[in-house]
């Protein structure tokens, strides 16, 4: 099966753990092949599986490639049927899942991205806007144990990956996440019990410092 499954990834990307983890979660047996994003020159590998974009994470079944995070873990979900369900039964409820995993990406994502590369007035505006992200999807999460209700899901997936860098958001901006979004925390915490996300997640100190690295932080 590992022969079959192969998944194209750099140990610290985020949107490449979410399908680390989904496979996981499915029981699927894998192999991983590191794509070091330190450095801007591609394998022949990725060019080859992803000419145009020549981005990670990629999932190579049987020979072809799957490209794009939440791609991925939807087309997980639909080939791996064994395993637990990812995505919700119920369309309305797949549909706002997807949504949200949207406004991670491009929200979340970007607004970390100013954070972790401004000064001044634009850091603590872009920390004021970060912390706005993370209380937004406290409420999606509401009093569940997870974005699912009482089961581990695709919402869970591609959020949890985001918390190896909590820390870093807090060492960076002297702030706490937990006093902010106390529920998130809790969340956080039963996420990272489970095998699947545990053997996924990255040290939180090694994220950020390679965060450093990459924005020039002192």
């Amino acid at each position: 099966m590992s022969e079959e499954v192969v998944c194209v990834d750099f140990w610290a990307n985020g949107f490449g753990m979410r399908v680390r983890i989904a496979l996981r979660e499915k029981g699927v047996q894998f192999e991983l092949k590191e794509e070091d994003l330190r450095t801007k020159e591609r394998s022949a590998l990725v060019l080859e599986m992803s000419p145009v974009l020549r981005q990670i994470p990629i999932l190579i079944h049987h020979g072809k490639p799957v490209l794009g995070s939440i791609n991925i873990v939807e087309y997980i979900d639909e080939v791996w049927k064994e395993g637990p369900a990812l995505l919700p039964a119920d369309p309305l409820d797949r549909a706002h899942a997807r949504l949200w995993a949207h406004y991670i990406d491009k929200m979340l994502f970007s607004t970390q991205t100013k954070f972790l590369k401004s000064k001044g007035e634009a850091k603590e505006k872009s920390k004021a806007e970060l912390i706005e992200n993370l209380k937004q999807l406290e409420q999606v999460l509401g009093d569940g144990n997870y974005f699912g209700g009482d089961e581990f899901n695709f919402l869970d997936i591609m959020l949890i990956p985001f918390s190896s860098m909590f820390s870093g958001y807090e060492e960076h901006g002297s702030f706490q996440i937990g006093v902010e979004c106390p529920k998130l925390m809790a969340w956080v915490k039963r996420c990272r019990q489970r095998e699947s996300v545990a053997r996924t997640l990255p040290d939180d100190g090694e994220m950020y410092q390679l965060h450093k690295a990459w924005y020039g932080i002192e």
